[in-house]
């Protein structure tokens, strides 16, 4: 057993002091892979977690700074590679590993990322469609943000020349994947939104895998379609793929070729909505039209002038006249016969009776007469009044050379010169027509004629 009078005696905190700097000496920074697990994440915004494989297990640590550059969130059961320190806590004696940098590892982590972003947006409403701007009806110009080289621009512009030649089209070329895609097509959709001249926006590029989208997945694109005022519609990849940009786009087409149709409308069906339209539109005049000539045409027929009134009541006065002389005629030779038939009965009888019989005969002839002229007195009143009716129609006034002035816009007759002012317009009507004009002078009195 050594001697421990010439052997050197550690105490505790002096022994892990002088592992701590042996750890740190010789593993300065070391990338490491594994699993997460145990995650917990405190109110001071560190986290402190587990990292392991089938056969150790290592505590780790990311303090709060470092977590800002993460685009996912740390939780347990996701795989991880990551740049870290390795350190020994004094107090307990353990050692850990303190993470400067973490990404995911492999495809599963990518889905896990992928799956993190959209809850979060979701969350925050970016995917509701409240926020959806429509597409243009016929966009003046479109800016197409793709790769300038790919088949997705060219699929583009075929699709856009074939629907409508007259559109215009603004490339702005980006790269689509690699380390600078993200910052690219951010700068291009804010880009088009400070310039104000373009409709619309189309995002798209050709199909590929998950990591290949990578940059249609990152919050930061996200972020700059949600905050475009220029509406989006997203055609990337193929049909069965779904990026973050898709959700968060006003519109979502399965391939550029269909954003391209969804954006641009189809020159042969706009011109045949166009005529659709312009024949409705006849129709529905034609109809209105005809409606109201042939409400004009019966108010033109249910309209009558004084004349024609007059010889309306003058016929139905004639026509009473003639039925009441008839009435009267056949109760005198009524009267006549039973007067006759009576005085053959009293013939004889009485001595006056051929006296009474001159005078009922004389009776008859004068009531026969006054009735005559009766009627012949009303028929002239009848046509006299006729007569002034039609005298006193504003119609017979203006075929003698009169016309009638009117101030405008109220219709109302002038009848002084005092009642209008220099300038004002009036309406002058005529036998046939009228005529608008001004007033140029005002001469009071009635002198004038």
């Amino acid at each position: 057993m050594p001697d421990h009078e010439t052997t050197h005696i550690y105490s505790v905190s002096h022994l892990t002091r002088e592992i701590k700097t042996l750890l740190e000496e010789q593993f300065p920074f070391v990338w490491i892979t594994g699993e997460i697990s145990n995650c917990a994440t405190p109110a001071s915004g560190h986290s402190y977690f587990s990292l392991k494989d089938d056969q150790a297990m290592i505590s780790g640590v990311m303090f709060k700074n470092q977590k800002r550059n993460l685009k996912f969130a740390l939780e347990s059961g996701l795989k991880i590679m990551g740049l870290a320190r390795v350190s020994v806590y004094e107090p307990r004696g353990t050692y850990q590993l303190i993470f400067e940098h973490m990404e995911p590892e492999g495809a599963g982590s990518l889905q896990k990322t992928f799956e993190q972003l959209k809850n979060k947006l979701g969350d925050e409403g970016l995917f509701d469609a409240v926020h959806k701007q429509p597409i243009p009806l016929l966009p003046r110009k479109i800016s197409i943000i793709t790769s300038g080289t790919g088949a997705a621009v060219r699929d583009i512009i075929h699709v856009s020349e074939r629907r409508f030649p007259e559109c215009r089209l603004e490339i702005l070329p980006v790269p689509v994947q690699g380390e600078s895609a993200i910052e690219q097509i951010v700068c291009a959709i804010e880009l088009v939104n400070q310039r104000q001249l373009s409709d619309v926006i189309i995002l798209a590029r050709g199909g590929g895998s998950l990591e290949d989208l990578a940059a249609f997945n990152s919050e930061a694109v996200a972020r700059a379609i949600f905050t475009s005022k220029i509406p989006i519609v997203t055609g990337i990849g193929h049909e069965t793929d779904f990026t973050i940009a898709d959700f968060v786009a006003d519109v979502r087409a399965p391939t550029p070729s269909a954003a391209a149709e969804l954006t641009v409308p189809e020159k042969k069906y706009l011109k045949q909505q166009i005529d659709d339209m312009h024949l409705d539109l006849l129709s529905i005049m034609t109809r209105m039209m005809t409606f109201y000539h042939q409400k004009v045409d019966d108010l033109h027929g249910r309209l009558k002038s004084p004349v024609q009134i007059m010889n309306m009541f003058k016929q139905t006065m004639v026509s009473l006249c003639l039925r009441m002389h008839q009435a009267l005629q056949r109760q005198i030779f009524h009267d006549k016969d039973k007067l006759v038939w009576i005085g053959q009965a009293l013939n004889g009888t009485v001595p006056d009776i051929r006296f009474s019989r001159k005078q009922v005969l004389e009776r008859h002839h004068q009531l026969f007469r006054a009735m005559e002229h009766c009627i012949i007195q009303k028929n002239n009143r009848i046509q006299h009044t006729a007569s002034t009716l039609k005298a006193l129609n504003p119609a017979s006034v203006l075929n003698r050379g009169y016309s009638i002035a009117r101030t405008l816009p109220d219709k109302q007759v002038i009848l002084d010169a005092g009642t209008v002012n220099v300038q004002d317009p009036i309406e002058i009507i005529l036998a046939q027509g009228r005529v608008l004009t001004r007033v140029e002078k005002t001469i009071h009195g009635k002198d004038h004629i």
